[in-house]
C-alpha cells in the first residue's frame, strides 16, 4: 500500500484549515457549441473537498469537453466555472494549473525520452519561482528550489511504488506504468483537484485494480478531490461519492453510484431501452 510522507505530508497539513468557500469547484449552467454543433447543454455540478466524483456517459457524451471547460481549453458560450467561490472564465489553463487544478489525459502525453524523474519534475514547472538563468547556475535560492522539487518528487515516485522505473525513459515502460508515470506527473503539479480523463482505459484487469488503488490512496491519503471521467462502470462504482450522468451533451441523472445505476434515463442511455422520462 502507498504511504504518505516527507513532502506530501507536508503539503495536506498545508492544505487543512478552515475554508472561505462553499464548494470547491462549481460549475454553472454551461452550454459549449462547435459551429453551432451542441457539445454541453446546460450541465451544472460541483466537488467538494475531497470527494471523488465522477461524470460518466456514453462516447461522444460531452465528458472531454466539461474537462477542456474547467481547465479552460475551451470557453463556453454560456455559464461559469468557479474555483474556491471565484470565477475561472478567461484564465488560460496554465493559470488554472496554478490555482490547484491538474489533469492527465486520455491518452498518454508524456515525454517517452526522458526519464521517470524528469518527467515528474516537468509537473513542478508551475510551482518553480527562479529564472532560467538562476536555475543554470545553480545556485542560492535556484539550488535550494530544485532539491525541495526533487524530494517532491522522490516522495510522489515511493507513493506510487514505481521507484525501480525511476531512472528509465518512460517509452520503455509497460503501458500500466506509463499510466502510473501520468498521474505521478499531475501529482507533481501540487493540486487540490486532480482531473483524470479515462485513468484506466486500455489496461489490463491487474492493472485497473492497482490504479484504483492509487486513486483511493490520493484522495485518502492525501485528501486530494478528484474529478474522474472513466467508461469503466465497474470502477466507477466502486470507488466515486457521486454521479453525474450526460448523455448528448445533457445531465440526465445525479447522484450515489446507488442511485445512479438503478435510474430509468441511465439505463435507456447505455442500453436504449424504452423508459419514461424520469422528472
Amino acid at each position: 500500500m502507498a504511504l504518505v510522507s516527507g513532502k506530501l505530508l507536508q503539503r495536506r497539513a498545508e492544505r487543512s484549515g478552515p475554508k472561505s468557500y462553499q464548494h470547491l469547484l462549481e460549475v454553472k449552467d454551461v452550454h459549449l457549441a462547435f459551429k453551432g454543433v451542441k457539445a454541453i447543454a446546460g450541465v451544472s455540478f460541483h466537488v467538494d473537498d475531497g470527494e471523488l466524483f465522477a461524470i460518466i456517459g456514453p462516447n461522444g457524451a460531452g465528458k472531454t469537453s466539461l474537462f477542456n471547460v474547467v481547465n479552460q481549453v475551451y470557453e463556453p458560450q454560456q455559464g461559469d466555472v468557479r474555483w474556491k467561490g471565484e470565477s475561472l472564465m478567461g484564465l488560460k489553463p496554465n493559470q488554472t494549473a496554478e490555482r490547484g487544478i491538474a489533469r492527465t489525459f486520455q491518452n498518454i502525453a508524456l515525454f517517452p525520452h526522458m526519464t521517470v524523474i524528469e518527467n515528474l519534475l516537468t509537473g513542478r514547472h508551475v510551482r518553480m519561482r527562479s529564472s532560467w538563468l538562476a536555475g543554470s547556475v545553480w545556485l542560492g535560492k535556484a539550488k535550494r528550489e530544485e532539491i525541495e522539487n526533487r524530494e517532491i518528487v522522490e516522495d510522489i515516485i515511493d507513493f506510487l511504488e514505481i521507484e525501480q522505473w525511476r531512472k528509465y525513459p518512460v517509452g520503455l515502460l509497460p503501458y500500466g506504468i506509463q499510466k502510473r508515470v501520468e498521474l505521478g506527473r499531475a501529482l507533481a503539479m501540487d493540486p487540490e483537484l486532480l482531473m483524470l480523463d479515462e485513468p484506466v482505459a486500455g489496461m489490463n484487469l491487474e492493472e485497473t485494480e492497482d490504479m484504483a488503488r492509487f486513486i483511493l490512496d490520493v484522495q485518502d491519503e492525501l485528501g486530494i478531490a478528484i474529478l474522474l471521467v472513466e467508461h469503466d462502470m465497474g470502477l466507477v462504482m466502486d470507488i466515486a461519492d457521486r454521479i453525474l450522468v450526460v448523455d448528448f451533451g445533457k445531465p440526465i441523472a445525479e447522484g450515489t453510484p446507488q442511485s445512479v445505476q438503478h435510474n430509468p434515463n441511465v439505463v435507456k442511455a447505455y442500453l436504449g431501452e424504452e423508459v419514461e422520462t424520469v422528472t
